[in-house]
């Protein structure tokens, strides 16, 4: 009764642990999803009232930012396509193995079943053979259990046979899946690739249009001034609603605990009724085996009385009918010691606590030839705030730490702009690329490729304009890279 109640209350205890935890985790999630469209939506906003203020509606870079835009979203598509096929073909690959060992299976099966048939009808060894050979009935008997054993072997091989073919088959319809999602995603990945070559040679047609314009731009103080406001306020918005996602983690993170709490103060109060519960249980038990080794006292007591009663009376029988000596009266049964008691014999997200910020020796977003001198004067006028890192349009940037993305969208004067938030009033700035990889929310390691290179928001050649900036201030990025 005790292990049973105790197992009772543990797996009680067991399970609204593990109800608890996933709800908890599912709560979590929730959360971790409502925080991103937020932060999505309140970027989008930022972002709208930034160009409705400052944009200059003659900037002929502003003539890029649909085709550059949507360049950057067919790429992250076609991206997406590639990994998927990627992933398909293994699973492919991994499946036509698992049908060639099937299929040696099923051949190993065949050949050893036809040698036990070949086998049995050598031996001219039957049930009817057996029955009517004449021989012993013991001889007889074993031949038959002999055949019984024979018997049940192949049908175990006839079943083993029976389940490989319903394997193969399975393993077949899953590779026929595979190989039908692979063709459709080489007619998808074809399509998305066409549309990107149409993008890019709709954006050579646009720079063609304005390229003139475009020089005349970069000329001028003025506008690089107006990039720097820009992008000055749209780190400060950031830099705002990264303080108050971290608030609002921090809620929910105490709420997350104080519910903790009051799920351990609720457990420690069950068990302590339990506990009573048990103890009275164990009280009453305990009173009850005291009856019951009462009354079995008291009925072994009459017992013997009983019989000390008969063998009395026995004795004075035969004293009275014999002059014999009378038998001894047999002895008192033992009564069997009561039983003991048995015992019973007493498994890519954010860390938590958020990032850290970045430390120095980082590997740089791309290799490549470094353009420009931080806080040197530009030919063009105003400071370098950041590095130009020369390189083929395509390669990979790289994040230079993890952290998570809080803006991936095109700015006037930047391109396709990624800014990934390190913690620690940290934040890393990648711009004029062709295509962002990355979206805002999402959770990036370090090393892990964001982008590709180009040349977006007016450039010529392509390149990553990479800055750094610590609580809302540029600072040297060579500082902070290694070799």
């Amino acid at each position: 009764m005790k292990i049973r109640t105790w197992v009772l209350v543990v797996g009680l205890a067991l399970g609204q642990g593990s109800v608890w935890a996933n709800q908890n985790l599912s709560a979590q999630q929730a959360d971790a999803r409502k925080q991103r469209a937020e932060l999505q939506q309140r970027i989008s906003q930022l972002q709208k009232t930034i160009e409705s203020t400052q944009s200059d509606k003659k900037d002929a870079a502003s003539a890029l930012r649909d085709v550059e835009s949507r360049i950057s979203e067919t790429d992250r598509e076609l991206n997406a396509l590639q990994q998927r096929q990627q992933r398909v073909q293994a699973q492919v690959g991994e499946l036509q193995k698992q049908i060639a060992e099937q299929q040696k299976k099923q051949e190993q099966g065949q050949q050893q079943l036809a040698e036990q048939l070949r086998a049995q009808y050598a031996s001219g060894l039957s049930p009817w053979t057996a029955l009517l050979s004449g021989n012993d009935p013991q001889e007889i008997q074993r031949d038959l259990g002999y055949l019984a054993y024979i018997a049940q072997a192949q049908a175990d091989q006839v079943r083993a046979l029976q389940q490989g073919v319903l394997r193969l088959e399975q393993l077949h319809a899953a590779e026929k899946a595979n190989q039908a999602e692979l063709q459709k995603l080489a007619k998808d990945t074809e399509a998305q690739k066409q549309q990107l070559q149409k993008q890019q040679s709709e954006r050579e047609t646009v720079l063609l249009t304005v390229e003139s314009q475009l020089k005349e731009q970069q000329q001028q103080a003025k506008n690089l001034a107006n990039n720097d406001v820009r992008l000055g306020q749209l780190i400060t918005g950031l830099e705002q609603e990264i303080a108050r996602q971290a608030e609002l983690r921090r809620q929910a993170e105490e709420r997350r605990k104080a519910e903790e709490a009051r799920r351990r103060a609720e457990q420690a109060r069950l068990a302590a009724e339990e506990q009573q519960r048990k103890a009275e249980q164990a009280r009453q038990l305990a009173l009850a085996r005291q009856q019951e080794q009462q009354a079995a006292q008291q009925r072994l007591e009459q017992a013997r009385a009983d019989d000390e009663r008969k063998a009395e009376e026995a004795r004075l029988y035969a004293l009275a009918h014999t002059p014999a000596q009378p038998a001894e009266p047999a002895p008192e049964p033992t009564p069997a010691p009561p039983a003991a008691a048995t015992s019973a014999p007493v498994a890519a997200v954010e860390p938590a606590g958020g990032f850290k910020g970045l430390k120095r020796g980082l590997q740089p977003p791309v290799r490549g030839e470094i353009q420009g001198r931080f806080g040197t004067e530009r030919p063009e006028g105003g400071p370098w705030r950041g590095i130009i890192l020369r390189t083929a349009a395509g390669t990979p940037v790289k994040a230079i730490s993890a952290g998570r993305v809080v803006f991936s969208n095109w700015m006037s004067g930047f391109g396709n702009l990624l800014i990934i938030d390190h913690g620690a009033g940290f934040l890393s700035i990648y711009g004029h690329n062709q295509s962002m990889l990355k979206q805002v929310g999402d959770v990036v390691q370090a090393g892990e490729a964001v982008a590709r290179v180009g040349a977006t928001g007016g450039q010529i050649e392509p390149g990553v304009y990479f800055e750094i900036r610590q609580n809302g201030q540029p600072v040297n990025p060579q500082l902070w890279l290694g070799n």
